[in-house]
């Protein structure tokens, strides 16, 4: 029976952001009881190679996991998936299964690509010298992009409101205000008519930035209005991390309204009921 406690399919490790290597995390994964580990190292991505895996090491993820599935065989089912960006090189087909994500905004008038969710001076530049000063200009550009990667139809749409890590304090733009809104749901209207599941994240909250998680709360029920599916993942790049915040994320999700949510095994994505 699928159990949400025991999956972490949103996973990273030393191959391209993480604190830990493969091999620690499955075993974290199996010391810690999950019945599935599903690792989804960050796809080569050219313009930015500061957080992502090389084709060299893509190899070597592709290696180790498929020795660690038959090490954990019995104990943890280990999947190999990927986060892919729009940015990246290649294709997400040929893994276990692939997670959609926008990490990055283009700056029409510089030329350089910004990763929104990295170090606040970024997201400033971006807004400043590519958006007029606009910073809902920005948000729409976000989720613009976050569009074209449902438009991929991803397994897993991943943290679909990233663009605000970095604004808890609401000193970059107001999280109310009608225009992000609009583009917010928007987005969010791309993912359910590209059948989506949008995960329900928690590496914001584990790693400081947030209070709430990625969608925050009237996103979530907007998509419970649209008929969506909903995971939740912990975006791990610890192996402390691997679940951390679970249950919150659940009574999240049924606060929303959801009667069930989506858990993913290595039989598949698998219905949990509330």
């Amino acid at each position: 029976m699928a159990d949400y406690r025991k999956s972490s399919v949103h996973c990273h490790s030393t191959l391209c952001d993480g604190k830990n290597t493969l091999q620690q995390m499955a075993g974290a994964a199996c010391a810690q009881g999950l019945t599935t580990l599903g690792f989804s190292g960050h796809s080569y991505t050219k313009p930015d190679r500061e957080y992502c895996m090389t084709p060299g090491r893509t190899a070597l993820y592709r290696a180790t996991i498929a020795k660690l599935k038959n090490e954990y065989r019995g104990k943890v089912d280990i999947l190999c998936g990927i986060e892919w960006d729009l940015l990246s090189e290649g294709t997400p087909k040929g893994f276990d299964y692939w997670i959609g994500s926008a990490h990055h905004l283009y700056g029409k008038n510089t030329g350089k690509y910004y990763e929104i969710d990295f170090r606040p001076e970024d997201l400033r530049d971006c807004i400043n010298n590519d958006f007029d000063g606009d910073p809902l200009a920005a948000v729409e550009a976000y989720f613009a992009e976050v569009e074209k990667i449902a438009a991929k139809k991803p397994d897993i749409l991943g943290h679909i409101d990233l663009v605000k890590k970095l604004n808890a304090d609401g000193s970059f733009f107001d999280e109310e205000s009608p225009r992000y809104k609009a583009a917010a749901l928007k987005a969010l209207h791309a993912a359910r008519e590209n059948d989506c599941i949008l995960e329900v994240n928690t590496g914001g909250v584990y790693r400081g930035y947030r209070k709430d998680f990625y969608p925050g709360a009237w996103l979530l029920g907007e998509w419970n209005k649209l008929g969506g599916r909903v995971i939740i993942t912990a975006d791990a790049h610890d192996t402390a991390a691997l679940t951390f915040g679970f249950d919150e994320a659940a009574a999240a999700i049924k606060a929303a309204g959801f009667t069930a949510l989506t858990v993913l095994t290595v039989n598949g994505f698998e219905e949990q009921e509330l």
